[in-house]
Order: C-alpha cells, then sequence, then structure tokens
C-alpha cells in the first residue's frame, strides 16, 4: 500500500491522477483541492480511498492543516507528493513580454506565476517533508512544462506564454535544488513534463484556437511529426510509468511523460 497527496485533484491531469491511482484499493489517495465545492467528480468516483481536503497551495494554513489530517490517517507519514496545482494567465497566454496593455497586468501575470508555480510549490514540498521523511517511497513529483526548457523555448521560437514559462524554469530549479539536498537521504524530486494534454472543459473562442493553431505550427519545429494534444488519461498513465521507474540515481531530473527530453 502507498499513500499519495495530490494538489490541484479536482480536475484535469490531477483528477486523472486520483482517478488511476485509487483504481487499486491498496493505495490511500489525499487530493487537495481549492474548494471542495469544484471536486464533485472525485466524489462521484465514489472510492473509499480518497480523502478529500480542501487546501489552495498559496494558504500556508490550510497546506498545514492537510498535512495534519494526512498524519492522523497514516500515522504520520506520506510516501509520494504530486505537486500538480498551477497557474497559467489563459487569458493573455498569446502574448509576448512587449505586448501587454499595462505594466500593471505584465506584472500581476509574472507575480501570480511565481507566487502559485514556484513559492506555492516551495511551502507544500517544506510542510509536507516531515511526512514524506517517514515514508517509504520517499518521492517528490512536480508538474512542470517543456515551455521551461531554454533549448525547447530556442528552437521552437516560443515567445508567448512568457510568465508560466518563466515560473516553470524556476521550479526546474527548485526541484534541482531539493534534489541536491535530499539525495543523500534517499529522496527522489523529479520535474515532470505531462506532454501538451487537453484539459479543456468548453469549446475554444476564435480567438483561442488562432493562438493554440499558431503554437502547434511552432512545436512541429521541435517534434515534425506531432499532430495534437493528449489525453489526460495517456499522459497520466506515461507518467505513472517514469515516476515508478525512476530511482534515486536520476534525482533532480527534469524529463517528460515519455521519460526524455522529447516534450510532444
Amino acid at each position: 500500500m502507498s499513500s499519495y497527496a495530490i494538489t490541484g485533484a479536482a480536475r484535469g491531469i490531477g483528477f486523472e491522477f486520483v482517478n488511476q491511482l485509487s483504481a487499486d484499493s491498496r493505495n490511500t489517495i489525499f487530493a487537495l483541492v481549492r474548494s471542495e465545492a469544484t471536486a464533485s467528480k472525485l466524489t462521484d468516483l465514489g472510492r473509499h480511498n480518497i480523502h478529500i481536503i480542501q487546501a489552495d497551495i498559496t494558504d500556508n494554513k490550510a497546506l498545514k492543516y492537510a498535512a495534519a489530517e494526512i498524519s492522523r490517517s497514516t500515522g504520520n507519514s506520506l510516501d509520494y507528493l504530486i505537486n500538480n496545482a498551477g497557474f497559467v494567465e489563459s487569458e493573455r497566454a498569446g502574448l509576448t513580454l512587449d505586448s501587454y496593455s499595462s505594466e500593471e497586468s505584465l506584472t500581476k501575470d509574472l507575480l501570480d506565476s511565481f507566487n502559485i508555480n514556484v513559492v506555492g510549490v516551495i511551502n507544500t514540498i517544506n510542510i509536507f517533508l516531515p511526512l514524506l521523511k517517514n515514508g517509504k517511497a520517499k518521492k517528490v513529483i512536480t508538474i512542470t512544462s517543456g515551455l521551461g526548457d531554454l533549448d525547447a523555448t530556442m528552437v521552437a521560437e516560443l515567445s508567448t506564454s512568457a510568465p508560466y514559462s518563466i515560473s516553470k524554469a524556476a521550479v526546474n530549479m527548485v526541484n534541482a535544488k531539493y534534489a541536491a539536498q535530499y539525495k543523500p537521504e534517499g529522496f527522489v524530486f523529479l520535474a515532470l513534463s505531462p506532454g501538451l494534454v487537453d484539459t479543456s472543459t468548453r469549446a475554444p473562442t476564435d480567438k483561442e484556437l488562432q493562438e493554440f493553431m499558431a503554437m502547434i505550427g511552432k512545436f512541429k519545429k521541435l517534434s515534425p511529426d506531432f499532430t495534437g494534444p493528449i489525453t489526460p488519461e495517456t499522459s497520466v498513465r506515461m507518467q505513472l510509468e517514469v515516476i515508478n521507474l525512476i530511482t534515486v540515481n536520476d534525482t533532480g531530473a527534469f524529463i517528460s511523460h515519455k521519460g526524455n527530453k522529447e516534450w510532444l
């Protein structure tokens, strides 16, 4: 039996992690959500090994409450932490750093991205570390993005989604810093890109579709055979294969759902 804490678990990739991991009744899943009101899909799974906890990763008090709840349930241990919660400036994803309408809106996107995708992850790891130290697996997975890769950015000429990309590059370094510190204790810290995943819950607007098609064209510079996004089901299945196989020898890695540097 293994225990997993998954942030941002109400929908998309986070939900699918809960769905696939909870299918094994021997696993205990702690699904952290920003609001229990949005967790109906988790409730509908009807599995007794899923424990839904309301905890926004920007709320340290809520994170400490979640850690205390997990501690009570597991006897003060946790095997896996999956940092899935994140922020993307979806309404302005098509902008470059110099095409924002104002310095204020650019600053807001940069700070929101950093606060959630970097600071929030650091605080989550720090609060859950005492539990993880008592766990069997000692694996901390941070869901990142190929958009945080410098080489891919240059090859594909990816100038948009800048605040998100910058924050993901930063969290990759966060992952490496923890890995360097905790490798002697047998920890595995992994920055894992899920690939390009279709997590949409509605039809895109004409503007969003236009921006997406432009990005697809750039992605083909990285992978000429790229045809489009994969489903959350496929992405999580591939990610779990990587998570299960990775060892302390590869701690600190920044890789994709394919187990390499192929981001698509």
